[in-house]
């Protein structure tokens, strides 16, 4: 990590750093602006058990690696093993939360049976959501439009990149996450069954609630359209808000087309009118009903796909974004079937599957998600010698 301290550094040396990593990573950024090359780049996967993690990094030349205590260095010589040579969400404390048999994360949320008080306001029904909106959040959004302050936004974003990339190292690009905006589902705020029974029952208050974000958005991604074009930054960025469940979106996609999806597009257009970024979106579950609708908004790619829910990959492959050119994948071997529950040469199957029919969208290998404890070794072997495979072969 550069000792200079961080708000010191210049805008021209972290356009210089993404400069220099974008020249130095040709793959990856002729694979995200579609173009036709050797092999697939390898995608960072968030390998959740310490005990590979610290298997892996042993393998790349760590003597006694501990992760607990030496979480970077040990979850960067991780990735050094798979082959990643681009990541966009950097996360080596997330394994932290997992032990050897899986989340062990501690307190319960307002999504997982936990009482719920916002604000000092307890949430117990549809009401208490409708008020505590009226009452503490659209007045707190509205602040937050008025307020914004876009220059110090646009430092915000380069800075943050700048030290995730650092962290990293020159052998990963970082590509984006985190920092372009849109209107999201508040059910991690005020609890599934509260939240979604108050936008089938005062649906003017969520669309409310949904312009509100779209203007603050907006506000965001019009600094973030600018951090891009300062700064050199990738031009690949991941949108990511679990909306689907294994059957399908999470409400009537009607009532989405209604107040969700103009707003959505509304708060994207800065990033998409003013720069050649490519945006993909993060996939839990069945988001097939989703995807026509996505495409019309401008997203150009997907990631983290369960197949197992009714996603058809080779059917998604030969779509077309709204200009008429293919998309961008990032897909690999499925964290929920495959890897914990198959053999080698399932995990080798199913790569060789993705080679074959992605067409001439643009690919690159992973995982399809995190992976949770409990994957054999030797699932996790063969993956990373198929990825090193796909990294200079086609198929």
């Amino acid at each position: 990590m550069n000792a200079k301290p961080l708000l010191s550094i210049t805008d021209e040396e972290i356009r210089g750093l993404f400069s220099s990593q974008n020249a130095r990573h040709t793959e990856v950024t002729a694979a995200i602006h579609g173009e036709n090359i050797s092999g697939y780049p390898t995608w960072a996967m968030n390998l959740m058990e310490h005990r590979e993690l610290e298997r892996l990094a042993a393998r790349m030349g760590i003597k006694d690696p501990d992760y607990k205590n030496d979480q970077v260095r040990v979850y960067r010589a991780a990735q050094t093993a798979f082959g990643a040579n681009v990541c966009d969400q950097w996360i080596p404390d997330n394994p932290m939360e997992m032990g050897s048999h899986g989340y062990e994360g501690g307190a319960f949320s307002a999504t997982t049976g936990n009482a719920i008080v916002v604000d000092g306001m307890t949430i117990e029904e549809p009401e208490d959501v409708v008020e505590h909106m009226e009452r503490f959040l659209f007045p707190a959004l509205e602040k937050d439009i008025a307020e914004f302050d876009e220059e110090a936004r646009i430092r915000e974003i380069g800075l943050t990149e700048y030290k995730c990339q650092q962290e990293m190292g020159s052998e990963i690009l970082k590509t984006g996450y985190g920092y372009i905006t849109f209107p999201t589902f508040y059910y991690g705020v005020y609890g599934y069954e509260n939240y979604f029974c108050a936008y089938q029952l005062y649906e003017d208050v969520i669309d409310r609630h949904f312009a509100l974000q779209a203007e603050l958005c907006r506000k965001n991604n019009e600094a973030a359209a600018k951090a891009i074009e300062r700064y050199d930054l990738p031009r690949l960025y991941r949108l990511d808000h679990d909306i689907t469940d294994s059957r399908s979106p999470l409400v009537d996609v009607r009532s989405m087309d209604r107040i969700w999806f103009p707003r959505v597009s509304y708060s994207l257009a800065p990033v998409l009118e003013k720069t050649d970024t490519r945006l993909i979106w993060h996939c839990d579950g069945n988001i097939m009903p989703m995807v026509p609708r996505l495409l019309d908004i401008g997203i150009r790619g997907f990631q983290g796909f369960q197949y197992e829910c009714g996603v058809d990959f080779a059917a998604l492959a030969k779509m077309r974004d709204r200009e008429g050119k293919p998309l961008f994948f990032e897909a690999g071997a499925s964290v929920t079937t495959t890897l914990p529950h198959g053999t080698p040469e399932d995990v080798k199957r199913e790569l060789q599957y993705f080679a074959e029919v992605h067409g001439d969208s643009a690919l690159t290998f992973g995982s399809s998600s995190s992976i949770a404890p409990g994957v054999p070794p030797a699932n996790l072997d063969m993956l990373i010698e198929g990825l090193a495979y796909y990294r200079t072969h086609k198929a």
